[in-house]
């Protein structure tokens, strides 16, 4: 009996592959429960948002912060309010030396990696001409660079042990250019790590799964400035920024078993503001 060239490939590739055992109750899909997550910016905004959505959902958390040690207490409080395990930790994303080794502290810590969130993120909202040489280089480190550390060194942890999950925050600005104010590096920024979690989704299409979220206008630091704040609501069909709280799903769908089928997307949540 002949054997074609794709029946071939196929068995070398192992195709078809086994669909994972993912519980037929929606609920039990989207429980975090034995799962250990780590979020980059957790101490506030969408990223505490994150947080909550996995500790109600039963999930252990480590909270990565920079300056803002509120994290600490919040993860303590998550702990004792929702009986699962939480650990802050003070990160500089944009050293690599330091991400690297906390990625291995949470494994130590934890005895697992199963979801990376990379959300942490800034903006300086100026034109090209206005921005200075530090300032790009700035944005360039946290939010591209920042990015790339935390999914290279997520990255092989889940290589190593055959499962993962990374969710990186974006934004409408790698859909969009924004109106009236001008801040083309932080567009770039997202632009670039939006197609980064695209390229991982087909890299490691053998151990994990990849995804991105593209928040719009939501009411935290980095929301709409008094500046734009009255384009924001007329622009947005919905009339208003977002509250955290509403994004809170989207992560734990993407986080969980729920999504097992989902990789490679870049969801948007804007309340229609990039409509045509």
């Amino acid at each position: 009996m002949s054997t074609t060239v794709e029946e071939a490939g196929n068995a070398r590739d192992g195709f078809p592959r086994p669909a994972p055992q993912t519980p037929s109750n929606v609920f039990d899909q989207l429980s975090m429960k034995g799962k250990v997550v780590a979020i980059t910016g957790a101490a506030s905004g969408i990223g505490y948002a994150v947080a909550e959505a996995i500790a109600e959902a039963g999930g252990d958390l480590a909270l990565w912060y920079n300056s803002n040690d509120a994290a600490i207490k919040k993860g303590e409080d998550l702990a004792k309010n929702h009986g699962i395990k939480a650990k802050a930790y003070q990160v500089e994303v944009s050293d690599p030396s330091k991400v690297e080794e906390a990625v291995g502290q949470v494994v130590k810590d934890f005895g697992k990696l199963d979801v990376f969130v990379a959300n942490a993120g800034m903006v300086i909202s100026k034109a090209i001409t206005e921005t200075s040489l530090e300032e790009y280089r700035k944005q360039m480190s946290v939010n591209v660079d920042g990015v790339f550390y935390c999914a290279k060194y997520a990255g092989a942890v889940f290589k190593q042990q055959g499962f993962g999950n990374l969710i990186i925050t974006s934004s409408i600005s790698a859909h969009i250019v924004n109106v009236p104010i001008d801040q083309p590096v932080y567009n770039m920024t997202k632009a670039a790590v939006t197609h980064l979690g695209k390229s991982l989704a087909q890299e490691w299409r053998n151990f994990a799964r990849c995804n991105i979220v593209s928040p719009g206008f939501f009411n935290t630091n980095m929301g709409a400035s008094p500046d734009v704040i009255n384009e924001a609501y007329r622009m947005t069909p919905q009339g208003r920024q977002g509250d955290v709280k509403e994004i809170k799903g989207l992560f734990l769908y993407l986080a969980s078993d729920a999504s097992s089928y989902q990789t490679g997307s870049d969801t948007v949540i804007d309340g229609g503001y990039i409509l045509p």
